[in-house]
């Protein structure tokens, strides 16, 4: 391919033209709807056309903003890279010295002999109508050059002006929150050495009032799970970007000669409608060759039921009962190895705590295989307690500056996995648990922020930290190719991208009150499809907000995901029993289409109830959910409508109502043949059943 062309790469629906003439860094000329075939004379006139007029008092030639926006060509927004060497070389000018191309994707390689840097920037369209691109950056001269900032840009056009991301905190992740995209920079920083309770997850802007269902929308996601940012960029001109990268400390990455820094992969996703944009994560996720492919099991975990009190008489009862409501995984949590009674002492420690289990972990281990569920166990291999064998050992492995711990959080530090021999040390003990148990699966936590993360004596460490527990987790999977990882970090504070090429769900909140869950599990699946989500039943009562709430509400939020029990069995009733069977006999009937399907959520007028939903790829079935989140001001709040069927065929509606009815009142034409068409039940709908706050009901949607 010459690089004096204009490229187009297209699939799901979305294309995407690139300017690569002029040996210059590659343009977005268009990001968005797809175009249809088009000529080379067609594409060259597109490109000719995106070039704007002089303004009065801007620079005398038309600015051209590449992915890597470079200020040298009048660009005065935030510049792709940001950097020195003793102060100069801040300002490079890159000249395309190759281009490949290929249908999926464009690689540009450019030099600055003067600076003594050269780049390398990667396009490519994703099959489900993803883009992602990434900038990487060699020093070509003699000495260091020091790397601030390699974050790449798309291009949005100028009606798109309403942001969407997303806030939180711990027990109440990925908080939805909008404003209008004025001049200036809205910009979203992580500093916590991990993806974050806060992170904006998928930064989105689009046309105003843009909503589930429909309306323009451009998003992006950095996917690295350590400090990044997130940003959308407004100019005088009325040039809008958005984009992301690393956020590296100072120092962070300093090169020498021949050596090269790659930023992470940042995903573009557009959509019409927020479910649109989704649907393009998800289809792709799923496309991995890592991604599960076997039924996501039931799970349970005895955290909440047992905390650090490890006996083996009660585990083992747990397990009992477990196996005998269809539970298929059984995970043991926090407390299993030396000193850790609590929470102040022995992490790091991962040898099997002789005192709590003196004949090691094998009888609750060969009793769980016995019933037929496979066997999981917590870590947290990030992390020390400086109570602990392993800190008293090697205090030099503990992360800090300038020759002084951080702060205490959660009564532990940070262990640097960027020491070889600490990363060994890690490596091996974990291996041997696992490989002496068979370990089937493993609850990664990590539960605090890196705050003054460095090397003793040394500089900011961030960086290389991320990248070390990346290669944990995968030289784990290569010693053990079928065991499957959870990332939990205080919860969902490591949702990203990036972790989730190396693990196989995520938690998506430490909390598991229903209510707050509803919330969480409906903008979380922005990124991530359901059987990415932890999604547990809770205690009656909330461990963590207090809400008291029945099982039908606790289950029929739970069974929208990756379904498990944290729950303490031994205090459920003989009717609560014999209702969470049948709610977790429901999930494995289910879980093919929840995990296979295409995300529907119904944009509503009432904030009280939410309506969602899995559509089968071939419409030719569905599952809907109807929830009640409280108490309207009317006592009808409206039909619900069952978006994106075939419009023309005709579904049989079946409300599923597990145990006693929990209050619900049903509708008349629940009576009768329960027989619509798509297009009715899209346009017209159907009246709800009358709910009590907090409840959901079920809705089977099946062609006949």
């Amino acid at each position: 391919m010459p690089a004096n062309d204009v490229v187009h790469l297209t699939a799901g629906g979305v294309s995407l033209l690139l300017d690569c003439r002029d040996r210059a860094l590659p343009a977005v000329v268009h990001w968005g709807a797809a175009l249809g075939p088009l000529d080379h004379d067609e594409l060259v006139a597109i490109a000719d056309g995106d070039v704007a007029p002089v303004a009065p008092n801007e620079v005398d030639v038309p600015v051209r903003l590449a992915i890597l926006p470079e200020p040298h060509r009048g660009w005065t927004g935030r510049p792709g890279l940001s950097g020195h060497r003793d102060g100069r070389d801040w300002s490079p000018a890159f000249t395309v010295t190759e281009l490949e191309v290929t249908a999926a994707t464009v690689v540009a390689g450019a030099a600055d002999e003067t600076a003594g840097l050269a780049v390398r920037l990667t396009v490519e369209m994703l099959t489900s109508g993803l883009v992602r691109t990434r900038a990487a950056v060699t020093n070509t001269a003699p000495g260091t050059y020091v790397v601030d900032d390699l974050t790449v840009a798309l291009p949005i056009p100028s009606r798109a002006r309403e942001i969407l991301d997303f806030a939180g905190r711990w027990g109440k992740e990925r908080t939805p929150q909008r404003r209008e995209l004025v001049v200036g920079t809205h910009e979203r920083e992580g500093r916590k050495g991990r993806t974050g309770a806060d992170a904006a997850t998928v930064l989105s802007v689009g046309t105003p009032g843009f909503g589930f269902a429909r309306g323009e929308v451009w998003g992006v996601h950095t996917a690295w799970s350590g400090n990044h940012r997130h940003a959308a960029e407004r100019l005088a001109t009325g040039r809008q970007t958005i984009g992301g990268g690393e956020l590296l400390l100072p120092g962070e990455v300093r090169l020498g000669t021949g050596e090269t820094y790659e930023g992470p992969w940042v995903y573009g996703a557009y959509g019409d409608g927020l479910d649109d944009q989704a649907r393009r994560f998800h289809r792709w996720l799923r496309s991995r060759p890592q991604h599960p492919r076997s039924p996501r099991p039931t799970t349970l975990n005895v955290w909440e039921a047992v905390y650090f009190d490890h006996d083996l008489a009660r585990l083992t009862d747990l397990a009992e009962r477990a196996a005998r409501i269809g539970i298929e995984r059984y995970v043991l949590d926090d407390g299993w190895f030396r000193h850790r009674r609590d929470d102040h002492a022995g992490l790091g420690d991962w040898y099997v705590d002789e005192d709590v289990w003196p004949d090691g972990l094998g009888p609750i281990v060969d009793r769980v295989r016995a019933l037929g569920m496979e066997f999981g166990l917590w870590f947290e291999p990030e992390m020390v307690n400086e109570d602990s064998d392993l800190a008293r050992a090697h205090p030099e492995w503990i992360m800090q500056a300038d020759g002084r711990l951080p702060v205490r959080s959660r009564h532990q530090q940070v262990l640097n996995l960027a020491i070889p021999e600490a990363f060994a040390h890690v490596l091996d003990r974990m291996s041997a648990i696992i490989g002496e148990y068979g370990i089937e699966y493993v609850k990664w936590d990590h539960n605090r922020d890196l705050v003054e993360a460095g090397h003793p004596g040394g500089g900011a460490a961030v960086h290389e930290q991320t990248l070390a527990a990346y290669r944990l987790m995968a030289t784990l999977k290569e010693r053990f190719p079928a065991l499957e990882i959870e990332s939990c970090s205080s919860g969902g504070a490591r949702v990203d991208l990036g972790v989730i090429e190396h693990t196989d769900r995520v938690w998506v909140s430490d909390d598991i009150d229903p209510l707050e869950r509803q919330q969480m599990h409906r903008w979380t699946q922005q990124l991530l499809p359901p059987e990415l989500l932890g999604s547990h039943v809770a205690s009656g009562r909330n461990h963590t907000t207090g809400r008291v709430h029945d099982l039908a509400f606790r289950a029929g939020t739970a069974i929208v995901g990756h379904l498990g029990v944290e729950w303490d069995l031994a205090r459920a009733t003989p009717a609560e029993e014999s209702e969470l069977a049948e709610w977790i006999a429901s999930y494995r009937q289910w879980r093919a289409l929840l995990h296979g399907g295409d995300l529907v959520r119904i944009d509503e007028v009432d904030d009280t109830r939410l309506v969602y939903g899995t559509v089968a790829p071939d419409r030719r079935q569905a599952l809907f959910f109807f929830v009640s989140t409280g108490r309207s001001e009317v006592s009808g709040t409206g039909r619900m409508t069952f978006r994106d069927l075939d419009p023309e065929a005709s579904y049989r509606v079946d409300p599923v109502v597990i145990g006693d009815g929990h209050g619900v009142v049903a509708p008349a034409w629940w009576s009768g043949d329960r027989v619509f068409r798509g297009r009715v039940l899209e346009t017209v709908g159907l009246q709800p059943p009358l709910l009590p706050a907090d409840a959901v009901v079920p809705f089977r949607v099946t062609a006949v």
